[in-house]
């Protein structure tokens, strides 16, 4: 009898395991469980890690911009806002190998466009190597003979190098005549030739007798 009851127990016990692992309400917590666990850490996106790199950048920490860049960047290869931004941190940070191979990048990304070579002459020239600025500047100006960027940047350059007649004709190309002297002008004030930045402002004046910021700076420098 003794025997009896422990078997019927036995039994029970089985029967009750049995209903324990094929409960709907059970297997309804397992998979709440589950689905819990997969939303606790969702994936970051591509412009996820681009707003935190905006906000680093707006702050200041422009290692960890370029971090959020590059993040940005391994999700999406072809996230062009990412690259420009990167190429602009870089530059900022003064870390010009990887601000160039940044623009390369982007030069190839956009198909090389000439705002991307502008940006690219523009880096060389930060960098220090003037001779593949220029190269950039005319590859942007034959992929677009009317760039802004490129005739301005690359006339500024020239400017800068004392190569007065030859950024003349860069800036005339996109700007009004009066605006290309006073440009010029401009170039030399900063490098101190005030002989020069005089003369230029003067002509600006003569050109466009409204241009009141070509006034001031002359009369500033008289």
């Amino acid at each position: 009898m003794r025997i009896g009851i422990r078997l019927t127990f036995a039994a029970l016990a089985v029967i009750l395991a049995g209903c324990a692992h094929h409960d709907p309400a059970a297997r309804g917590q397992s998979q709440r469980a589950n689905d819990f666990e997969k939303m606790k850490d969702p994936p970051i996106n591509a412009p996820t890690h681009f707003a935190a790199g905006q906000l680093a950048e707006s702050q200041g920490r422009l290692p960890q911009a370029a971090d959020q860049y590059l993040r940005a960047l391994a999700i999406r290869p072809k996230y062009l806002e990412a690259m420009y931004r990167l190429g602009i941190v870089y530059a900022q940070m003064k870390d010009y190998p990887r601000a160039i191979e940044a623009w390369n990048n982007y030069v190839t990304a956009t198909d090389g466009s000439a705002a991307a070579y502008s940006n690219l002459g523009f880096c060389h020239e930060l960098a220090g190597d003037p001779a593949a600025a220029e190269a950039s500047y005319k590859h942007g100006i034959a992929r677009d003979a009317a760039s802004e960027p490129c005739h301005i940047n690359y006339g500024l350059m020239l400017a800068r190098q004392g190569r007065s007649g030859e950024a003349l004709r860069q800036l005339q190309t996109v700007l009004p005549p009066a605006k290309a002297h006073y440009d010029l002008a401009s170039v030399y004030e900063i490098q101190g030739r005030k002989p020069e930045a005089r003369a230029e402002y003067q002509k600006a004046v003569e050109l466009d007798p409204q241009l009141d910021d070509a006034k001031a700076r002359l009369a500033a420098l008289n």
